[in-house]
């Protein structure tokens, strides 16, 4: 079995790496946060106190960040990973970042030996545990191919998008959709509520219709409808508004760089721009539905 360090044990990092132990490999895990190393040691992963222990004699690193910015740094620093990890070591960042920031760590990689490969996921919290993620892998085709090996006790989909960087626009195009999506689904149900329409009856309706997607299918804003909505649970997160919100703003970033209008996806971004004033940059990113039925204004 293989080495692997891991760099990011947070909300999809210590899922993924759990999977990885179970699978047989030794996981060596860094975070800055405490109760993420403590929840990943429960899990299996070697704890280590720095970058340099994680990555030192690897087979491959992962990294899972929540920005740009701490990828570049996680790679870039000269307590990093290109400083400290051996060029045979296959690197896979699994964050979701700007477009940028992944040509860049594409290009130092390149130029200081190292196979590197974009590979962001689809899937969330609950697919990080199961092992049911969708990665979209982006890189040169032999790095592709070597890091779906490791990728696998992780996945229930491994797809090449090409080049450096096509993982990247997989996953900014993606989530785009889906929160435009999941903005429509709460205002479809509400309408369909005000309107005298049973809740399970409607969405029985919309899950065989052209209505259909995935929010609704597995985040319906309403609770007692799906069983894996976070609506049922107060809107404890799957996934945050806040990460919501930054996986849009990388999409019109990335737009704006390619000169293409993305009218619903600006305002997708106001409404979850509202929730975070609101307060609600931590709870799920299907509250947006109190935009539509009216409580968030009660509770301001």
């Amino acid at each position: 079995m293989a080495v692997v360090g891991w760099i990011g044990l947070g909300n999809m990092g210590g899922g993924m790496s759990a999977n990885l132990v179970n699978a047989g490999h030794e996981v060596r895990g860094f975070d800055l946060s405490e109760a993420a190393m403590a929840a990943a040691g429960t899990a299996g992963v070697k704890l280590v106190g720095s970058i340099a222990e994680a990555v030192g004699g690897a087979d491959v690193v992962f990294t899972m960040l929540p920005k740009g910015d701490h990828a570049r740094a996680v790679y870039l620093n000269d307590d990093g990973v290109l400083a400290h990890a051996d060029p045979r070591t296959l690197l896979v960042d699994s964050s979701t970042i700007d477009i940028e920031s992944a040509r860049t760590l594409h290009g130092a990689a390149a130029a200081a030996g190292f196979r590197f490969v974009d590979a962001p996921v689809s899937g969330g919290m609950s697919g990080a545990r199961a092992g049911t993620l969708t990665f979209m892998v982006g890189g040169e085709s032999h790095a592709v191919e070597d890091a779906g090996v490791f990728i696998k006790p992780m996945a229930g989909n491994i797809i090449p998008t090409g080049g450096a960087t096509t993982g990247q626009a997989a996953k900014i195009c993606n989530n785009l959709m889906l929160f435009i999506n999941l903005a429509g689904t709460a205002e479809g149900a509400v309408l369909a509520d005000r309107l005298g329409l049973d809740k399970q009856v409607f969405w029985n309706i919309a899950s065989v219709s052209s209505g259909d997607s995935w929010a609704l299918r597995t985040w319906y804003p309403v609770p007692g409808v799906v069983s894996t909505a976070a609506s049922n649970n107060d809107f404890a997160p799957t996934f945050t508004v806040e990460l919501a919100k930054k996986d849009i703003g990388l999409a019109i970033a990335a737009a704006k760089g390619t000169g293409t209008p993305l009218h619903i996806g600006e305002h997708v971004e106001q409404l979850y721009q509202r929730l975070i004033d609101a307060g609600d940059a931590g709870k799920d990113c299907s509250i947006i539905v109190k935009l539509v039925d009216g409580t968030l204004e009660q509770q301001q």
